[in-house]
């Protein structure tokens, strides 16, 4: 029997990547958790065995396949029907049938309920004991139990033993001393001149501090941020429903023996409570417990409580953790909704405020349910998210982009070493990946040099460049990427030290260098990795307008090429050595990226060879 338990539990081996991308920002929440920062784990691949008991047999940390969930078992029947008909639906109606409450998860923990002003230093006594989990802080707030310390003085106890005694203060003598300097029974009433010293000594620059009203009169007013809802009431802090946990206590009213009463008389009690109170959340593996069953660092606070002050009343509740939709991270959302077998889609290019997917054929009947999702994760940063259609294939590089949610604008502001771009995607080509290595080229240019750049863009490289190097030069066909190109110059106030044209690239080479201004330039960049290797035969007799005996110079070039071949670096510089018609170029050679499976990005710089630059095979003037 116990080999066929075993062999039941190992047949249901599946395998999870836990906390593979960070959370998005926390909001604040009813059960409000003090922010603490939590480094990203690492990514890790856990091997889980499934059992009847998940809490045993999955990984430590909340899971959606871990809790409760009310809805869950009468929507899991429906489920795989419920994925084959997002495919039938309209595009519109698709983003529908995400139901955020399906992923609401309760989870019952135990708690210690302590005294606000206690909380922290009874939290560095009980690390290791309290609940780790990821963006979950270890201190909630118990809802509707905040007292003004004002106020717990009014009361004129703090314990129920003091209200026995015979000598206590009540509250109309409380307010009198407060707002006249004496109470009945003081003895003599203070002078106008020494009771107008005492008000002035608990006055400093935030104004009075025991006299309410007075503080109020007396400190400057303070703008308050105030969040702008678009079509929506303003709902109070505290109470909206973006937040992603709420802690609840359960009150056992009448009923569980082992959360009464655990410390005696009048430890179990809610009337006990005088002032504010915070719960210290246990470890998971505590949920349940009792007192005597707890570790020995938690039932010493207990004990000390019960032998050294009674104000110190501390109590074991169970508590209600529950997880909205806003906490689970993006991946694990989109493993539960897509079929099982299918690879999660869960990495983007981000473009400013744009999100640019590359889905799978596999993955379109779920593209929107797909983008709604990587939408809700990474807002506000993502506003909008796309999917490319096609391939590139036209001359001016612009891609085929389908908007699958949030706005449908595709004009974003895009932020690189330190300069901002206003990017359209519909029109232009931007590409962050290749962030990286455009500073890496930057880095080898100094201030003596004069850049050229064939295939600008909207400027990533060329006005980065205009900041370190005496001139810059910047082509490209498109008109719509020059007009955004001299806009971007004009933005990062760059505009005297860059000087834009549109034309052809080999008709910009054959230009440049046949006027005096190419005399003086000393880097030449070719960043278009589809075509930029067959155009260096637009060098080949540039300088022939020249004298040979004079002081020349020769550029450096930069130029980027894909390649497929089993050997990508030889297949590119011998596509190099083809179009300067040269056998001896020698080549720096840097693999870039892996752009595809097999497809190679690569960057070959070399000094233009002088052979080259006198060759009499010049090519003919493009019309």
């Amino acid at each position: 029997m116990t080999n066929r338990i075993n062999h039941t539990m190992m047949s249901k081996l599946s395998f999870f990547r836990a906390n593979s991308l960070p959370f998005p920002v926390l909001s604040s929440y009813s059960a409000r958790f003090i922010h603490k920062p939590y480094p990203t784990p690492p990514k890790t691949l856990i091997l889980c065995a499934f059992s009847t008991n998940l809490l045993t047999s999955l990984p430590y940390g909340p899971s959606l396949l871990k809790g409760k969930n009310l809805r869950l078992a009468s929507t899991r029947r429906d489920k795989d029907a419920h994925r084959r008909k997002i495919g039938d639906f309209e595009e519109e109606s698709s983003v529908l049938l995400l139901d955020e409450d399906e992923f609401t998860r309760v989870f019952e923990v135990s708690a210690v309920r302590v005294p606000a002003k206690d909380c922290f230093a009874l939290e560095n006594r009980l690390r290791g004991h309290l609940l780790n989990w990821p963006r979950i802080r270890n201190i909630a707030r118990v809802p509707g139990d905040e007292i003004d310390e004002d106020m717990v003085k009014l009361l004129g106890r703090e314990s129920e033993e003091e209200e026995d005694e015979e000598e206590k203060e009540s509250v109309v003598d409380s307010l009198d001393r407060r707002i006249r300097g004496k109470a009945e029974g003081d003895g003599e009433r203070l002078s106008p001149v020494l009771h107008r010293d005492q008000l002035a000594r608990t006055f400093n620059s935030t104004g009075y501090l025991k006299f309410r009203n007075l503080a109020k009169i007396s400190r400057p007013k303070r703008k308050r941020k105030t969040e702008r809802t678009e079509g929506k009431e303003k709902v109070n802090k505290g109470s909206s429903r973006n937040e992603f946990a709420v802690v609840e206590v359960v009150e056992d009213r009448g009923g569980a023996e082992g959360f009464e009463g655990l410390l005696g008389e009048g430890y179990g009690s809610r009337g006990r409570w005088r002032g504010s109170t915070r719960l210290l959340l246990l470890d998971e593996r505590y949920s349940g417990e009792e007192v005597q069953d707890l570790p020995e660092a938690i039932k010493v606070l207990f004990e000390e409580a019960k032998k050294t002050d009674a104000s110190l009343s501390f109590e074991l509740v169970r508590c209600r953790l529950t997880l909205f939709y806003d906490y689970w991270p993006m991946n694990e959302v989109l493993e539960a909704l897509l079929p099982k077998g299918m690879i999660v889609p869960s990495a983007f290019e981000m473009v400013g405020h744009i999100a640019h997917l590359n889905l799978r054929d596999e993955h379109l009947p779920y593209k929107r349910l797909i983008a709604k999702v990587v939408l809700d994760k990474n807002q506000p940063k993502i506003q909008t998210v796309v999917n490319k259609i096609d391939p590139i294939h036209n001359d001016f590089r612009t891609m085929q982009l389908e908007v699958l949610a949030g706005n449908h604008s595709l004009v974003t502001t895009v932020v690189e070493n330190g300069l901002r771009f206003h990017v359209d995607l519909a029109r232009v080509y931007w590409n962050s990946k290749l962030g990286t290595e455009r500073q890496r080229l930057l880095l080898g240019f100094d201030h003596n040099d004069v850049v050229c750049d064939v295939f600008a863009g909207v400027g990533p490289i060329a006005l980065a460049a205009a900041r370190i190097v005496k001139r810059v030069y910047a082509n490209d066909l498109n008109p719509h990427a020059v007009e955004f190109m001299e806009q971007n110059s004009v933005v990062n106030k760059l505009e005297k030290r860059i000087e834009v044209f549109n034309m052809d690239g080999r008709r910009f080479i054959k230009a440049m260098f046949s006027s005096d201004k190419g005399q003086k330039v000393t880097q030449v960049v070719m960043n278009l990795p589809k075509d930029a290797a067959e155009s260096l035969d637009a060098f080949r007799g540039v300088y022939n307008d020249r004298h040979r005996d004079e002081g020349l110079s020769f550029p450096t070039i930069h130029v980027y090429g894909f390649s497929k071949a089993a050997d990508p670096e030889f297949d590119f510089h011998e596509r190099i050595r083809i179009a300067l018609s040269e056998v001896a170029v020698e080549v720096k050679m840097r693999k870039v990226r892996l752009v595809a499976p097999g497809k190679w990005m690569l960057c070959a710089s070399f000094i233009l060879p002088r052979s080259v630059a006198f060759s009499r095979r010049a090519i003919n003037d493009v019309d």
